[in-house]
């Protein structure tokens, strides 16, 4: 229903304004009674068969919603009924910011993607903690840091710091968005030295935050990485002990899309999701996990639209994997494919 008759009226409109009135016609939807039972009955797997252990933390199920979607924590509640093991909230940034101008998301219909350049666009720390105090503990949620744009780089870590301290008492783990390439200049934070800088302090904070347990840290990489690089990326896990590696954030290139060139240019820059990276996100995951002989957990996100290439990034090394563009193509009824799928293969 979702591919024959919804997603073709949606996708006749701006690919933000579409966005919002999701999350509006949700959220109406949740408050009819009965609705949200009727969700979960359609879309949940709850099987024992699923439930992962990682970092300290039980997942219902190893399918997630990658950061990005819902960016100020305003729709995880009606999310969860849709059958997800976690959600990542974010990214947040301590203030609020508007992003990069509009139009700054678009489809590639021909490809099964998305080019964006939204620029960590969200409304800061406080509105999302608010909206986090509702929290009905239906689902683990994570949250992914970043910057804000007009912060100079020595105050990149205080940035960071100032959310996660914040954010601490909400969420279950956090990802450091690291890898985001529609945020100002980056160069820094993909230098191996500033990032054992960065976390550290983050780890420095979460030991002085938490009354028992520690809070897991993630780090977010490109997909861009060479082998070079991603050697460090290893290096810099052993070095830190960080909790694990999220695998892949958007990729600058634009290598054997089907979508023309002259569209692409009328387009202009941004990070592309979705199926056009599927095999490079896979490549990293495996890379990462063969290299270090699996020596810490990777959470494997870019082109999921199937079963199969939730089955294809897990082989590969993946532990969970998290959806966003294919949520948006194939509908809710992925998580639910993914995890039966996961189930037959146990």
């Amino acid at each position: 229903m979702y591919k024959l008759l919804i997603r073709p009226i949606l996708f006749l409109f701006d690919p933000e304004k579409v966005h919002y009135f999701t999350f509006s016609v949700v959220k109406f939807l949740h408050k009819i009674p009965l609705v949200p039972i009727i969700i979960r009955g359609i879309f949940q797997v709850n099987d024992k068969g699923l439930e992962k252990e990682l970092f300290g933390l039980k997942f219902k199920n190893p399918v997630g919603l990658a950061a990005g979607f819902d960016k100020n924590a305003v729709l995880y509640n009606e999310l969860a009924n849709f059958g997800f093991g976690f959600i990542e909230i974010g990214t947040v940034t301590p203030k609020a910011q508007a992003g990069n101008p509009k139009q700054r998301l678009f489809r590639l219909k021909d490809d099964k993607g998305i080019i964006n350049r939204m620029g960590f666009n969200n409304e800061g720390i406080a509105p999302a903690i608010e909206n986090l105090k509702k929290n009905k503990g239906q689902v683990i949620i994570g949250g992914n840091l970043g910057k804000n744009t007009a912060t100079k780089p020595e105050h990149y870590t205080e940035d960071y710091c100032e959310v996660f301290k914040e954010l601490h008492p909400y969420v279950d783990y956090f990802v450091l968005n690291v890898s985001c390439p529609n945020v100002g200049s980056h160069a820094k934070l993909n230098d191996k030295d500033y990032l054992v800088e960065l976390i550290s302090a983050v780890q420095q904070l979460n030991k002085e935050l938490s009354s028992n347990t520690l809070k897991p840290i993630l780090l977010k990489i490109a997909p861009d990485l060479n082998n070079t690089q991603l050697d460090e990326i290893i290096e810099l896990v052993a070095e830190t002990r960080i909790d694990g590696v999220i695998a892949s954030n958007t990729s600058t290139t634009r290598d054997n899309l089907k979508t023309p060139t002259s569209r692409l240019q009328e387009i202009g820059n941004g990070g592309v999701s979705g199926q056009p990276i599927k095999n490079q996100s896979t490549k990293v995951i495996k890379y990462l996990a063969d290299n270090s002989n699996k020596a810490f957990p990777i959470i494997g996100v870019g082109g999921v639209h199937s079963a199969e290439d939730a089955l294809e990034k897990i082989k590969a090394g993946a532990d969970l994997v998290q959806i966003y563009t294919g949520f948006i193509y194939e509908g809710p009824s992925l998580i639910k494919r993914i995890n039966k799928a996961i189930l037959r293969q146990s």
